[in-house]
């Protein structure tokens, strides 16, 4: 045959070897393919079912994302020495009286949230499940140039800059980072096991950041910031009964240290005759941070250096903002009693806070609906189509 085409039978029988070869090679290669479809056949019901509404979702979810794009476009940029009440769009940076360390990664910061998952076992397959979670803020402003104004965070959708992302794992096989000890005391202050598979993040919101913010701007309910941070909800578990503040002074410039035990059998007192103590308190406890059974064993079981972990204490450090650190005139300025709150609003309950301005929100938003808008259907069509395939009704 080599012959009849001018080939010597030699160099015929090589080419045939060659395409025999690549022809079970490829053969080896689909072989995987077509087991694991005819192993989990029984499983593509359930499989096309669950795309399928994953279509849906994300098919609404796009005009979700589609609908706040168009908010944040047709509402108006201000300043906001000029802003009107309603819902507002304001930028600039965050600013406050007040600051306090972040329990990772000990960031210096006016919000913050850590998240700690853990790797678990769920039937044939892992999954990462969320074991700790923690959300605190202080009174922060934010502050244009033209005047500051408070916000209140609570409620609020964040995108914030991830400033730690990390996973840790105490094995002989895993040759990861070792877990510091002020992220071992937050996992035993959540009742976390330290030597497990753990992945932390935490975002902060933090001195100087730039913030764009879409809220309502309506009068002060009567939030206070001279007592004591404006503490937030905890997401999961309660915080400890006893916080150190840092009050630094202006006669030596050393810290002044006051421990603000909260009581279970706490005498009522009336607001006007508090004492500061008595006051920050009450503001702890009335954001939920009263249970000490939390911090009975908060020093057991974290076993990495101990004077590492005596430098990452549980305890959440405020401290007021020293003249001498911060340009003139920037620890002066901070309305306490503000007749204005950027906040989340009654009747527009659109509230925004994130790290990008206003330009890269819209261009977020705008591919991320496209994606979801058009991805999910063709998503949920074709699983239809492969549901209707499997059950014999094509």
């Amino acid at each position: 045959m080599g012959a009849e085409f001018g080939c010597p039978p030699s160099l015929a029988r090589l080419t045939c070897e060659r395409h025999r070869s690549a022809h079970f090679g490829r053969c080896q290669r689909a072989m995987p393919v077509a087991i694991i479809l005819n192993s989990r056949s029984g499983n593509l019901p359930l499989f096309a079912a669950v795309g399928a509404a994953a279509g849906v979702y994300w098919f609404a979810r796009g005009f979700r994302l589609l609908q706040r794009k168009r908010l944040v476009l047709n509402t108006p940029t201000s300043k906001i020495h000029s802003a009107a009440m309603g819902l507002v769009e304001l930028s600039g940076l965050a600013a406050s009286p007040y600051i306090m360390l972040s329990p990772l990664k000990r960031t210096e910061c006016y919000y913050y949230r850590s998240v700690a998952w853990q790797l678990k076992q769920q039937g044939k397959s892992s999954e990462w499940v969320k074991v700790a979670e923690e959300t605190l803020h202080v009174p922060f402003y934010v502050d244009d140039g033209s005047g500051k104004v408070l916000v209140d965070p609570r409620g609020a959708e964040m995108d914030l800059h991830c400033d730690l992302q990390q996973e840790y794992h105490r094995s002989i096989l895993f040759t990861g980072p070792e877990m510091p000890g002020c992220v071992a005391e937050f996992l035993t202050r959540h009742g976390v096991d330290p030597d497990k598979h753990i992945k932390v993040e935490e975002h902060c919101i933090k001195p100087k950041n730039f913030l764009f913010v879409l809220g309502t701007l309506s009068q002060n309910p009567g939030l206070d910031a001279t007592v004591a941070p404006a503490w937030a909800e905890r997401a999961d578990r309660k915080l400890n009964t006893a916080f150190s503040l840092s009050n630094k002074t202006e006669a030596n410039g050393l810290p002044t240290t006051h421990v603000v035990r909260l009581s279970d059998n706490a005498v009522m007192v009336p607001a006007t005759a508090m004492t500061q103590q008595q006051k920050i308190a009450a503001a702890l406890s009335r954001a939920g941070m009263s249970n000490t059974a939390v911090w009975s064993g908060a020093g057991t079981g974290v076993k990495t250096a101990r004077s590492e972990a005596m430098a990452c204490s549980a305890t959440v450090e405020v401290a007021v903002i020293n003249e001498a650190a911060v340009q003139p005139g920037e620890s002066e300025g901070f309305d306490l009693h503000p007749p204005t709150v950027l906040m989340k609003g009654s009747h527009q309950p659109a509230f925004f806070i994130s790290w990008r301005s206003q330009r890269d929100v819209v261009k977020s938003l705008g591919w991320k609906s496209d994606v979801m808008i058009w991805g999910g259907p063709a998503l949920t069509l074709t699983c239809i189509y492969f549901l209707f395939a499997h059950l014999g009704w094509l």
